[in-house]
């Protein structure tokens, strides 16, 4: 399993499940009711499966809000569990198309019975793959995430939510030395990271695990977040202080014994690394790099076009900052322009006091400007956060949890402020615009917030279509009037110009068998970016095969499909109705976002 955890996406957006053995079609209505009551029926099949599969994830309850019986629990780890809930996925697959025929759904429905297909075949398609997942990394695994869910997602309102804490907190031991055999067999098959990548993972494990109660020293981020929930109750003394005795000794007996045996398997790790970055070093390392981006990219386009691709927009890019070079003034080529942005101290804050400040203020902004652009806007709140300290050493530099459906939770947009120096002032306004508004908060809490649709379309997701989303925001972002400071426009090709080059070395370490050192120089010829900035990235790209592809790929199409729907429709085009075909969807593979599209201009012509 590549997380035992869950992301905002939720692991519905993966899997499916077997329905309890009923009939959803019936017979013996006229041809005008039937019609009607096989749409619901349909419905009703995905509700059933929702709610099947969701007693089968404790933590996609929780990202949602809702807390039942199961609320102290974790998923089940296992091998196991994942081939049941793989088999659960291909066998609901089969049932609904058993009962239902396509034909006789209405074009909503339609959508939903072929998207539910595209779920399950890409489950398919990733299953022979399962085992190639790294457990632990720098960017995910139980020893950092665990005590972000904790923080983020385990809300605590009474006495029984706080109780669910404390015995996840007791479970997360036994969860951790499950995942550790889990990497160690793992890693004994070929299946390891590289050597650069273990200080990281030792180093988080033992940042959790450092201070009171596990020692001396301030509360450890996740002890100071039990109390703090626990203080904040109406009960009474004693029951507070037993429910922080309780979590003290589940934190001392399960826990730690637990992260302490992950950082001797990780040592243990380390010593038998292999040379190599890429995925191709594995047994199958092909086939599974290009299941990968069919995965992320929803295409069959292979490594070299993608490869391909991204020389070709890093060069299209590298022509507008030049312009923008010229305009203001700067004596020099592109690497000098990219130099003096990296070093020129006005380019950096002196605070993250400040940095946030900025954020706000151009969040504002656009909060302000988005009913010109969108007819549909979303109602959860947004917060920016800044990464935990337990974690911001690793963590990436900016991303996004979605809100939990029953409103109990708002979207959050967490930035990495651990080096101000990785933090561009001159890309401020493109990484808001992507990770908050119009991009990931509003796309992914409208999508939230799509009451009409089965649950697995609200949950789920294509990162094509996500990520593409956040890129275009960018981008729409100039539409809409703002990047007025050249340098903050040029901040925004960078950032685009950036996901251009992650098509080249994405491919390039696992494709190409670059290595990090390679990929790494690549992006330090090519982008503005610091060498913090572009190590980090680097080091992401090399855990995560094929994710970054995602992003440039989808916005590309978007913009393609924008571009034809204003030749096509001239004066009746409107952004506000595009936007509205691509949102009020939710996320679909890029083929049916085309035919969408296609449909939409050929209605409206």
């Amino acid at each position: 399993m590549r997380y035992f955890l869950l992301t905002a996406a939720s692991a519905l957006a993966l899997t499916a499940v077997a329905i309890a053995p009923a009939s959803y079609a019936q017979t013996g209505e006229t041809a005008t009711q039937a019609k009607e009551d096989i749409n619901s029926q349909l419905s009703a099949f995905f509700k059933d499966y929702d709610d099947q599969e969701l007693a089968h994830s404790f933590m996609s309850k929780a990202y949602r809000g809702i807390r039942d019986a199961d609320y102290g629990k974790w998923d089940d780890p296992s091998d196991a569990a994942e081939v049941a809930q793989y088999e659960r996925g291909q066998m609901a697959r089969a049932q609904m198309e058993k009962e239902f025929s396509k034909d006789q759904l209405s074009e909503a429905s339609q959508l939903s019975y072929r998207l539910f297909q595209a779920r399950a075949e890409r489950s398919s398609n990733a299953f022979p793959f399962r085992h190639n997942a790294y457990i632990f990394d720098q960017m995910n695994g139980a020893q950092s995430q665990i005590p972000a869910f904790m923080i983020n997602i385990h809300q605590v309102s009474n006495k029984t939510e706080a109780e669910a804490y404390v015995s996840r907190l007791d479970a997360a031991g036994p969860l951790i030395e499950s995942l550790v055999v889990q990497s160690a067999e793992r890693a004994d098959d070929g299946i390891i990271v590289p050597d650069w990548v273990f200080p990281y993972v030792i180093a988080d494990a033992k940042n959790v695990i450092s201070g009171a109660p596990f020692g001396e020293g301030d509360d450890s981020p996740i002890f100071a977040d039990l109390k703090k929930k626990v203080m904040a109750l109406d009960i009474s003394d004693a029951e507070k202080s037993e429910l922080v005795a309780g979590g003290t000794a589940a934190l001392n007996n399960s826990l730690k014994p637990a992260y302490e045996k992950l950082i001797v398997e990780m040592e243990r790790q380390q010593a038998k690394a292999v040379e190599g970055d890429g995925i191709w070093r594995f047994k199958d390392g092909a086939a599974y790099y290009a299941e990968r981006l069919n995965n992320y990219t929803t295409t069959d386009l292979t490594a070299d076009e993608i490869h391909q691709i991204g020389l070709e927009n890093v060069e299209r890019i590298h022509g507008l900052m030049r312009k923008i070079m010229t305009d203001v003034g700067f004596d020099g080529d592109l690497q000098d322009f990219f130099q003096h942005l990296r070093t020129g101290d006005e380019f950096y804050y002196d605070t993250r006091e400040a940095y946030l400040a900025d954020v706000d203020s151009k969040l504002a902004a656009m909060t302000a400007k988005l009913p010109e652009f969108f007819n549909t806007l979303p109602k959860a709140p947004l917060i920016i956060k800044p990464v935990e300290a337990f974690r911001e050493k690793s963590a990436g530099k900016a991303f996004y949890n979605s809100p939990a459906a029953d409103g109990s939770r708002p979207g959050t947009y967490y930035v990495n402020l651990y080096n101000l120096r990785s933090m561009s002032k001159n890309e401020l306004e493109a990484l808001a615009f992507h990770e908050g508004l119009p991009g990931h908060h509003l796309q992914r809490t409208i999508q939230t917030e799509l009451g009409d649709l089965p649950p697995f379309r609200r949950f789920g997701g294509w990162t094509a279509y996500t990520e593409g989303w956040g890129l275009y925001s960018e981008e729409l972002g100039k539409d809409m009037g703002f990047y007025e400071d050249p340098y903050s426009d040029f901040g925004r090709l960078g950032m685009e110009l950036w996901r251009a080059c992650r098509l080249v070395v994405d491919t390039g370490i696992h494709h190409k068998r670059w290595s990090r050192e390679e990929a790494i120089q690549y992006l330090t010829d090519n982008t503005p970016n610091p060498e913090g900035d572009i190590r980090k990235a680097i080091e992401r790209y090399v855990v995560y095969p094929g994710q970054a592809t995602a992003y440039m790929i989808g916005k590309l199409k978007i913009i393609e499909l924008r571009g034809r729907a204003q030749e096509a429709l001239g004066d009746k085009f409107t952004m506000g109705e595009f936007h509205d075909v691509i949102l009020k969807s939710g996320p679909v593979p890029l083929d049916i976002m085309e035919e969408r599209v296609n449909a939409w201009i050929a209605s409206s012509s």
